[in-house]
C-alpha cells in the first residue's frame, strides 16, 4: 500500500448478511460448519450462486459423513434466518430452486495437503498465494475506522430490523463511512451513505429513521456533527432487492470482508474454505499477528505479507511494513516471524495455534457478515502474545537533540 497523505479522506463499505453475495458467504460458511462438526479433517470448498428464486452448491467436499449432511436444508434454514420469508420478494426459503454439484477434492492437491503424504512429509499450504494481515491504533479494535464504523453501523440496522423496531425494513442493504484523517488519525466523519432494501414506504419517513439510527451509533465516536452529510436511499428507491435484484456469488466481498480497501490484498477469498486452504487461515494468522505487533506498542501500524507454495509447510517469505510508524526495525519484528518461536506460520501449526478445526464459541459462519475482522470472538483476534513480543523486542526510546 503506498503511504497516504497527512490528510485525506478514507472511505469504506460493509454489505449486509440479506446482500446477494453476503446470502452466498454464509450458505458456504454453514455447509463447512457441518462438515467439521461430523469430521474436523474435512477438505472443504464450497461455493455457492443465487438469483430469482434459484440457489446453486458447487464445488469440493472430501468429508467423513458427508452423506448424513443435506446441503439444501442448510441453505434453506440460513436464507430463512436471514429473513427471506416471503414469496412476494422472489427469492425465500420455501420458494427457490435448488441444484447441488459437489464432489470430492482432487487427489492431487489432497496429497500435499494431508500429513505424511506428498514431498515434504508434513502438512503443505492448500495453495499457492500471499496473504496480508494489518493492524491500526486507529480503533480500539486496532482495525481502520471507515471499515470499523461502517460494520457497526450496518450491524445495528440488522439488529433492528430483526427486532422488528423499523418493520418495513428487507434484508438487502448497504452502508459505506467515510472518515477524514489528520496525521494518520480519524478525526471526522465526513459522509455516511446507507442504501436500503424497504416495503413501499414514503422516502423522508425512511431517510428520517435511517438517520436517526445512523447517529445511534456514530454519534458516541466524537467523530460527527452538522458538517456530516447522510445519504439514505440516494437513488429515491429501494424495494427490488436481494437475488431478485442482483445474482450472488460466494467470495466476492473479499474488500469488506477484511480491511475496507486499506492495506494490501491477496486475492483470495475465505467463505467456504476449510482451514487448510492458506487463503483463509493464513490472513487469520497474519492479522493475529499483526495486531500482536501493534498491542506490544512496536508499532502503531502493521501490515504482514506470508507467501505460500501450494504442497509446501513453510512460508516462502513473511515480510513486515509499519508504514513509518515502527518503534522497532522491520527486519526485527521479521526474525521474530521468522523464526516461528511465538507465531508458526505452517498451516498444521496455525490450526492447532488458532482451533480452527474444532472453533470454540463461534463458528465459520459468524465470519461472513461485517467482516472477519475486529470482534473479540474470534481466536485470531487475541491479542495475547503482545507481552512476548514485547519483552523480545522491546522498543527504544527516540531522544530528540
Amino acid at each position: 500500500m503506498s503511504k497516504l497523505q497527512n490528510n485525506h479522506v478514507f472511505t469504506s463499505e460493509s454489505v449486509s448478511e440479506g446482500h446477494p453475495d453476503k446470502i452466498c458467504d454464509q450458505v458456504s460458511d454453514a455447509i463447512l460448519d457441518a462438515c467439521l462438526a461430523r469430521d474436523p479433517a474435512s477438505r472443504v470448498a464450497c461455493e455457492t450462486a443465487v438469483t430469482t428464486n434459484f440457489l446453486v452448491n458447487m464445488g469440493e467436499i472430501t468429508c467423513n459423513g458427508w452423506e448424513a449432511i443435506d446441503p439444501e436444508a442448510v441453505a434453506r434454514q440460513v436464507v430463512r434466518e436471514i429473513g427471506y420469508d416471503r414469496k412476494e420478494l422472489l427469492f425465500s426459503h420455501e420458494s427457490f430452486d435448488y441444484l447441488c454439484h459437489i464432489h470430492p477434492q482432487s487427489g492431487d492437491i489432497a496429497q500435499g495437503v494431508s500429513k505424511g503424504e506428498g514431498l515434504y512429509q508434513e502438512q503443505g499450504a492448500g495453495d499457492q498465494g500471499m496473504m496480508f494481515g494489518y493492524a491500526t491504533r486507529a480503533t480500539p479494535s486496532l482495525m481502520p475506522a471507515p471499515i470499523h464504523y461502517s460494520h457497526r453501523l450496518l450491524d445495528h440496522l440488522q439488529r433492528i430490523r430483526k427486532a422488528g423496531d423499523i418493520d418495513y425494513l428487507r434484508p438487502d442493504a448497504k452502508t459505506q463511512v467515510s472518515v477524514l484523517h489528520q496525521d494518520g488519525k480519524p478525526v471526522h466523519i465526513t459522509n455516511v451513505v446507507i442504501s436500503h432494501q424497504t416495503d413501499e414506504v414514503p422516502l423522508p419517513r425512511i431517510r428520517e429513521d435511517l438517520v436517526q439510527a445512523a447517529h445511534e451509533v456514530l454519534d458516541p465516536t466524537g467523530l460527527v456533527d452538522n458538517d456530516t452529510a447522510y445519504f439514505i436511499n440516494p437513488t429515491g428507491k429501494f424495494v427490488i432487492g436481494g437475488p431478485h435484484g442482483d445474482a450472488g456469488l460466494t467470495g466476492r466481498k473479499i474488500i469488506v470482508d477484511t480491511y475496507g480497501g486499506v492495506g494490501c490484498h491477496g486475492g483470495g477469498a475465505f467463505s467456504g474454505k476449510d482451514p487448510s486452504k492458506v487463503d483463509r487461515s493464513a490472513a487469520y494468522y497474519a492479522r493475529y499477528a499483526a495486531k500482536n505487533v501493534v498491542a506490544a506498542g512496536l508499532a502503531d501500524k502493521c501490515e504482514i505479507q506470508v507467501a505460500y507454495a501450494i504442497g509446501v509447510a513453510r512460508p516462502l517469505s513473511i515480510n513486515v511494513e509499519t508504514f513509518g510508524t515502527g518503534k522497532v526495525e522491520e527486519d526485527e519484528i521479521q526474525a521474530v516471524l521468522e523464526s516461528g518461536e511465538l507465531f508458526d506460520f505452517r498451516p498444521a501449526s496455525i490450526i492447532e495455534d488458532l482451533e480452527l478445526t474444532a472453533p470454540d464459541g463461534w463458528c465459520y459462519r459468524d465470519t461472513s457478515v461485517t467482516g472477519h475482522f475486529g470482534r473479540e470472538i474470534f481466536p485470531w483476534e487475541q491479542t495475547n502474545k503482545a507481552d512476548a513480543l514485547r519483552g523480545m523486542l522491546a522498543p527504544k526510546e527516540r531522544h530528540v537533540a
